[in-house]
């Protein structure tokens, strides 16, 4: 049975996670240049994250493509709950002062 040939991109990937991997275990793995990374899982996502940004072949991130949508969805419903509330509580303002401003006392 023959095995099947990767293309450059996935070995290219492959490379990136390994030397990633070699790091960790050798303990010069760093987080964003300043702790080190002490989490086996961490380690791979740096060296996946590495192998994207390298242009490999690397599936996208669990859940990106519904997290992205969820978020807009929910923004623009917190926006538009934001601004009605605003409106109310002037209107709830205003109603109570009757329309215009207390004259403030002034100190000397």
């Amino acid at each position: 049975m023959a095995a099947k040939k990767q293309s450059p991109a996935k070995k290219k990937a492959q490379a990136k996670v390994g030397k990633v991997m070699h790091e960790f275990k050798h303990g010069q793995l760093k987080s964003g240049g300043r702790a080190k990374v002490k989490n086996r899982k961490q380690a791979i996502a740096i060296g996946l994250s590495e192998a994207r940004r390298a242009g490999g072949d690397v599936p996208p991130k669990k859940g990106a493509s519904k997290k992205a949508g969820a978020k807009k969805a929910g923004a623009k419903k917190a926006a538009a709950e934001k601004s009605a509330s605003k409106k109310s509580t002037a209107a709830k303002g205003a109603a109570k002062k009757g329309g215009a401003k207390k004259a403030g006392r002034k100190r000397g």
